[in-house]
């Protein structure tokens, strides 16, 4: 809620008058007339960050001094790194974080009472909105009752965990639940629920305008910063700290100014784009940076392509990147059904508070780099990282050589166990075009088909992602392509999974309007939920004679998606090459079924005469594309699907749950249980101790994701996971996915480190998650965590580069904390999972003057010893003596990644949410 304390601001505060409506809002160009600086070259991110300053400005937790210092960022040529505490307008979230962070509200509710406060103490201050996207798997899938049997499915699964939502709905002040089956929570906020500009009443009861903002509990948040929404993701706990009034401490970010000019050419996409952008970012290097596009390239850029760009900011490592307002926002807003007196307010807000993007925009950035459109390229990226980006005419080519580098690997292994021939009795296999002897081959034999597998074979086709299913122009041209292979008689390969997974109804309702559904039907892109679905390892389990083929011959297995994250285990444990694609590009992989073909230059198949059709043939102009979306996406659709947003269907109707103000945890329950955080907690915080000999739990490389440190997907019986549940009476069907059950913090612990693609280099070769327990011998992570505890030993973990990058997964931190962790030491960190660490009580250091583990020879069998943290500060270099296995010591410096004062305080406390109920406890 906007206040209103600060004299200095309080001159800042003018009156706008929009048609018959007028508001209160803090002006920047008053707050120059006050002698608060001069702001006029300031990004317009960056002016977003300010006017929250002006109105939120107390003289202690925000200072005239927080506000002068955006001034001094300008003079400075973009940089100024002062602490600032930014309170965003609302949070988001998605049923996978959302659940886990609810769960903590509920056990804050138990813990506040322990502590002699009241319950209602715990409330979100600010708005939530939680929707239920997350949960929906493709079990079923190429057929009319896909959806209405995965939606089943789901209900049967997630039952425990709806009935949670539900009590927290009615339980909690300023929550909603977008129910299941209604879209995907960035979709949804990019389509009805932001505003661009907020409105509220302040305390005295006047209405007050201001930016929308957010943070959310996912990392795409960063879609919305398309329509100039300024909003990224956090952990769990922040966004709980932040739903309670607890302002998010950050630094002045740095904003890269990225120029986009020229226009995209005929047969390309705004994935394309972005897939270029990504690799861009990633190589200029703007981790904890703003990004802002601007350049007269904006005004060809369509606002679903800008929501695109900025949907993968995660991927790129910026905190976001951000579209200042234009007129094209103020079309989408139009065409979405926002309120035209919003919309009227939107561009009169804008304008007066220098927010609104003209022709003479130049602002100051602290780095600049461009793009002309016009150079474009058709693409996609992997077979594991976002931002390897490959230009199409290439990826046949750069995936053999993959195929040759992971084959010669593996032939040098003493695990390895290759099958290169069928059985006998069965054909030769064709020719694999490239290096013969570096691909595996199998086959498939069932009544229904016979057909040869070998590297490559894309067994997952999948138009999946608010990435770009948000985008009208990608989905009605991958229809279209399905209508032009239709017509001439070409269907997807039988071992190709193939799925539809829109981010909203609206999706299904234009391509229904456009007769396009019936044609990506007839090609088995039937609908099969609305959801995030295989981008977030939901793509459900492969036909079980595909996957026993790819098993028995060590098959490299490709999924094709029109996502956003590719990382090692993530889409399938089937699949170990994954490829982001546009939609049109993903019908097209899936009729050629082979990622050895070059999809530029060889045919996709035969027409119903047996001629050749090439990618040429089926490929939609832009012009054709751009017709239909002006025809068939429209105002009416967008209102009359989000006329009853939070209603839900019958299913959500009948879901039962409790009522109170404490939640009645139900001890059977191995979806939702109270975790330990609070039980027990004293009034007092304690200090920070030194970190004493201390064990490494596990040695990891480079790129070390959120998901190789706390999996999303299905995990097998023979994992501590897996068993745990089998002890609990689940039998292996109704495991469901550790996403699901990230309400039990004894499942997650277990699945902390399980990744079966991650790697620890203190053994040899072996993939999963594994370690060295205390006598030496290989066992889970999970069980040597367990076992050291008993034993007292603190524990560390040592990485590489991107230390936690990927999902906003604040298990990643959790986990990390409830095994005994103490530091993670690596060479640099992803910005969301450093605060995630902090806000558990994990500390992050960083080596300095060139140390690495490798660099160390570091084999995992050291004890580490960590000092000078009783009196540590922010950033403040520490010293490390590492004791190596025969008994030398090694002494180096690390630098503490506590950024912050208020973190010291965090890590004082056990992390932030001990740091909020031990506030209000004493409030009370």
């Amino acid at each position: 809620m906007p206040i209103t304390v600060g004299q200095d601001t309080a001159k800042a505060r003018k009156s706008l008058t929009v048609g018959e409506q007028t508001v209160s809002y803090y002006s920047i160009t008053a707050a120059e007339t006050a002698g608060l600086g001069d702001f006029s070259r300031l990004p317009a991110v960056l002016k977003v960050v300010l006017e929250n300053m002006l109105r939120f400005e107390d003289g202690k937790t925000v200072t005239t001094d927080d506000i002068k210092a955006f001034s001094e960022w300008a003079e400075k040529g973009g940089r100024n790194p002062r602490e600032i505490a930014y309170r965003p307008a609302r949070v988001l979230m998605q049923d996978f974080t959302g659940v886990p962070a609810v769960v903590d509200l509920a056990a804050m509710r138990d813990g506040i009472l322990e502590l002699g406060g009241d319950a209602q103490q715990i409330n979100p201050l600010n708005p939530v909105d939680l929707v239920i996207d997350h949960s929906v798997m493709i079990d079923e899938f190429g057929n009319p009752r896909a959806f209405q049997m995965n939606v089943d499915r789901e209900y049967e699964r997630n039952m425990e965990r709806y009935q949670f939502l539900k009590w927290g709905q009615g339980a909690f002040n300023n929550f909603r639940v977008v129910p299941p089956g209604t879209g995907i929570c960035h979709q949804v906020n990019l389509e009805y629920l932001a505003k661009t500009v907020w409105t509220d009443k302040d305390q005295n009861g006047e209405e007050v305008a201001y930016p929308d903002t957010l943070v959310g509990t996912d990392s795409h948040t960063t879609m919305i910063n398309g329509a100039a929404v300024l909003g990224w993701g956090v952990g769990g706990i922040e966004a709980e700290a932040a739903m309670l009034g607890q302002p998010i401490s950050m630094l002045i970010p740095e904003v890269v100014g990225f120029e986009l000019t020229g226009k995209m050419v005929e047969g390309t996409t705004a994935t394309d784009l972005v897939l270029k952008v990504v690799e861009m970012l990633r190589e200029k290097g703007v981790v904890g940076k703003f990004v802002e596009f601007y350049g007269d390239g904006l005004d060809n850029l369509p606002l679903a392509d800008r929501a695109t760009i900025g949907n993968m900011a995660p991927e790129y490592g910026a905190t976001c990147g951000f579209f200042p307002i234009d007129q094209e926002t103020l079309r989408y807003l139009e065409l979405t059904g926002r309120d035209k007196d919003r919309i009227a307010l939107v561009e009169a807000y804008a304008r007066e508070n220098g927010m609104w993007r003209e022709e003479s925009y130049k602002p100051v950035y602290s780095d600049t780099l461009g793009l002309d459109m016009s150079t474009v390229v058709p693409a996609i990226s992997g077979p594991k990282r976002p931002q390897d980006h490959i230009a199409l005419d290439r990826a046949a080519v750069e995936f053999r050589k993959y195929v040759k580098g992971f084959r010669e690997c593996r032939d040098t292994s003493e695990n390895s166990e290759v099958r290169w021939e069928g059985e006998g009795g069965q054909p030769e296999p064709r020719d694999i075009p490239g290096d013969q002897g570096h691909h595996a081959r199998g086959y498939v034999l069932t009544d229904d088909h016979n057909y040869q597998m070998h590297d490559g074979s894309i067994v997952i086709a999948s138009i999946t992602s608010c990435t770009n299913t948000s985008n009208p122009y990608v989905m009605i041209g991958a229809g279209l392509v399905a209508r032009k292979a239709r017509e001439l008689g070409l269907d997807r390969k039988p071992w190709v999974k193939t799925s539809l997974a829109p981010g909203s109804q609206v999706v299904s309702e234009y391509l229904e309007a456009a007769g396009l559904q019936e044609d990506l039907d007839a090609i088995g892109f039937n609908l099969v939920g609305y959801g995030c679905t295989t981008c977030i390892g939901n793509s459900g389990p492969l036909a079980p004679e595909i996957s026993k083929c790819i098993s028995d011959y060590d098959l490299i297995g490709v999924s094709v998606l029109s996502g956003n994250r590719n990382f090692e285990g993530r889409i399938s444990p089937d699949v170990r090459a994954n490829y982001l694609a546009s939609p049109p590009l993903v019908v097209a992989y899936a009729l050629v079924g082979d990622m050895n073909v070059d999809i530029t230059t060889e045919p996709l198949g035969q027409d119903k005469d047996g001629n050749d059709v090439f990618l040429k043939d089926i490929w939609p102009d832009t012009k054709e594309i751009a017709d239909l979306v002006e025809k068939t996406v429209t105002r009416e659709a967008f209102q009359e699907k989000y006329a009853d947003v939070f209603k839900g269907d019958e299913k959500w109707h009948t879901v039962e749950t409790s009522e109170g103000e404490t939640y009645d945890w139900p001890p059977q329950s191995t979806y939702v249980q109270n975790p330990p955080y609070f039980q027990g907690m004293s009034k007092d915080p304690g200090t920070i101790s030194n970190i004493e000999n201390a064990r490494v739990l596990a040695l990891l490389g480079d790129m070390v994701t959120t998901d190789h440190i706390s999996p999303a997907g299905s995990f097998k019986e023979s994992t501590p996971a897996g068993q745990y549940l089998i002890e609990h009476q689940v039998p292996v069907r109704e495991f469901n996915s550790y996403g699901s059950r990230r309400g039990n913090h004894e499942v997650m612990m277990r699945g902390t480190f399980a990744n079966i693609r991650i790697k620890n280099e203190m053994l040899d070769g072996v993939e999963g998650g594994y370690t060295k327990g205390p006598d030496g011998e290989q066992t889970s992570i999970y069980d040597a965590a367990i076992a050291y505890q008993e034993q007292g030993k603190p524990l560390v973990i040592f990485a590489g580069e991107q230390y936690g990058a990927g999902s906003s997964r604040d298990w990643a931190a959790k986990g990390t904390a409830l095994l005994g962790v103490r530091a993670v030491i690596a060479e640099d960190f992803e910005r969301i999972h450093r605060s995630n660490l902090v806000g558990m009580g994990v500390i992050p250091f960083e080596f300095t003057g060139g140390d690495t583990r490798k660099s160390l020879g570091l084999t995992g069998d050291e004890e580490v010893t960590i000092e000078g943290l009783k009196d540590i500060t922010p950033q403040q270099d520490t010293p490390c003596k590492i004791k190596m296995a025969d008994g030398t010591v090694k002494e180096i410096t690390l630098k503490c990644r506590i950024d912050t004062a208020i973190e010291i305080e965090y890590i004082e406390h056990g992390g932030v949410l001990h740091y909020v109920l031990r506030n209000l406890a004493k409030s009370a």
